[in-house]
């Protein structure tokens, strides 16, 4: 009889412990859904990059014709990439100093689609337009032409360098 009480109990808590497992299993299905939501706030940030593929060659101005200016030199073995998702840009250039009397050192940026070169133009401490128009792409391959040119008054000038800094700059 003492086993028979002791089995009726294993059972009862057995049927208890199945009963309990199983609302609790219950709950948790009766408060998951079948779809959830989420707020996803996102940006797109101004973008106006531009990179330099590398210094050009020294220039030189070293030959003259008789009776004639000395001859100008030149360098296109550069380029430059560019990438802005903003309309209306336009690329600047300055040189971190001045160039000497009677020199002149002048750049040519070949234009990205829809933009437009300003061709050789001379470089200064003053920031100058060089290509405007820029909107919405990225590009890279684009050529740089240095030149340089003096004149004979100019005289000798020993070998010095400058610092050439493209900007890409909102132009509206």
């Amino acid at each position: 009889m003492l086993q028979e009480r002791r089995k009726e109990k294993v059972r009862k808590i057995s049927i208890i412990v199945l009963v309990a497992g199983s609302l609790f299993l219950m709950s948790g299905i009766a408060m998951a859904g079948n779809s959830a939501t989420q707020t996803v706030t996102y940006a797109v940030s101004a973008i106006n990059e531009i990179s330099v593929s590398g210094n050009p060659a020294a220039l030189t101005v070293s030959t003259a014709p008789a009776g004639s200016a000395p001859n100008s030199v030149s360098d296109a073995t550069t380029t430059y990439a560019i990438t802005t998702n903003e309309a209306g840009q336009k690329i600047t250039g300055a040189i971190d100093t001045d160039m000497p009397a009677g020199v002149k050192l002048t750049v040519n940026l070949t234009a990205p689609s829809g933009g437009t070169s300003a061709g050789a133009t001379s470089l200064s401490s003053s920031a100058t337009d060089l290509v405007t128009g820029i909107t919405k792409f990225n590009e890279s391959g684009k050529t740089i032409t240095y030149s340089l040119s003096a004149t004979s008054a100019a005289g000798v000038v020993g070998s010095d360098t400058k610092t050439v800094t493209l900007t890409v700059v909102d132009g509206s």
